[in-house]
Parts: structure tokens; sequence; C-alpha cells
């Protein structure tokens, strides 16, 4: 059995792994905030979108595997809400409040913005932190008429779990993502290298029981 310290050590390197991003432009068309069970991820979206003169903010989920019996309205529509309280104008935030994953995020987006003739070629993807690495990825692969950077909170797994966030919820989504780099690799996302110590930490989370997200059947 893996001692907390054990798990602990684990966790740090996946969310140090997932959290990493590049730099992006200084400009963007549009900032694409996906929804999850983080509701501070509308405060990251708001914060690019004014700093990066955005022309529109996406607010996009409905409702996922975190959030069904979570929150009463879609993750999207709250999200909407936060941001015109942040003082993102009501004419620039569309709400997608359909998506129920990663994928559908930018497909889904990328449909509604089509539909009003808004084309974009450079945006930011708003999301939470261990979100980071397997966004980009996700938006390459989905919507790659768009180059994708990242915005994200800079903030490392403790500090992430002593804000508020649920540690065993964090750990098994950690977990469930890692894995998605590689089973979803080539078929709904682009290509992620996961180095061997990080891979082994993410057999050790799972076996020790943070497999909640793990797919079986592959």
């Amino acid at each position: 059995m893996r001692s907390p310290n054990g798990i602990l050590e684990d966790a740090a390197r996946l969310f140090a792994f997932l959290s990493e991003t590049e730099e992006g432009p200084e400009r963007a068309d549009i900032v694409l905030a996906m929804g999850s069970q983080d509701l501070t991820v509308a405060d990251t979206a708001a914060r690019a979108f004014q700093e990066k003169g955005a022309a529109w903010l996406v607010c996009s989920g409905g409702f996922g595997k975190d959030t069904a019996q979570l929150f009463q309205e879609p993750e999207g529509v709250l999200y909407g809400q936060r941001c015109l309280e942040l003082g993102v104008p009501e004419d620039r935030i569309i709400v997608e409040d359909r998506a129920a994953n990663s994928g559908e995020n930018f497909l889904l987006s990328r449909a509604l913005l089509a539909g009003r003739g808004i084309l974009p070629q450079r945006g930011v993807i708003a999301c939470k932190p261990y979100m980071a690495r397997r966004a980009r990825a996700a938006g390459a692969w989905q919507w790659p008429e768009v180059s994708w950077s990242v915005a994200r909170p800079e903030v490392g797994f403790q500090a992430y779990i002593d804000q508020g966030n649920d540690m065993t919820a964090v750990l098994e989504l950690m977990v469930g993502d890692l894995q998605r780099l590689r089973v979803y690799a080539g078929r709904f996302q682009e290509p992620v290298e996961v180095p061997e110590p990080v891979w082994a930490a993410y057999e050790r989370l799972a076996g020790a029981g943070c497999d909640r997200y793990v797919i079986r059947e592959i």
C-alpha cells in the first residue's frame, strides 16, 4: 500500500506534468473557457479575454462526468454569469451549453462560432491547471485551424488543494486525464509524449484506488 507521502509525491508529479504550458501570442481572437467542476476557470477566462484583447469569450460546457451531480445549471451558463460579473461585456460572451467532454468543447464551440461567421485564427484555452496539456492537445486535433495557447492559474498541487479543491476528486480526474493522453493520442487529440516516471506515477495512483475515471476497455 502506498504511503500518504508517496501518494502526494506522485500526485504532485502528475499535476506538474499536466499543467505545463507554452508561451502564446500577445493577442488572440477568442478565449475558450473549458467547463469543469472548477468555477474559478471563469476568472482565468475573463482575465485572458482582457489581457489578450480578444473579440469573443466562449464559455463551453454542459454537464460532464464530474458535474452532472454537482450543478443545477450547465457549466457554460455558470461560467458566462461569472465572466459577466467580472466585466466581460455581455455581447462578447457566447455560451455553449451542451458539451459533455473536452472534444465536444471544441467541436460544438467551433460550430457555434461558424454559424455566426466567426472564424478565429488565434485562441486561448482557459482551463483548470491540470487540464492544460491535454486541452492544448485536444484543441490542436479538434480545431487545427486555430493556433492555441493555454491560460491557467499558476499554482502547484498542494496550493490548489489548499484553495478548497477536493483532493480525492482531483486525484481521480488527473489519473483519468493522464491515461487519456495515451489512449486518445491520434484519435481525439494530438499525441503527447508521457515520460516514463510520470506514467509510473499514474500507474501507482491508479493502483492505489484513484481509478474512477480510468478507461477499462480500450
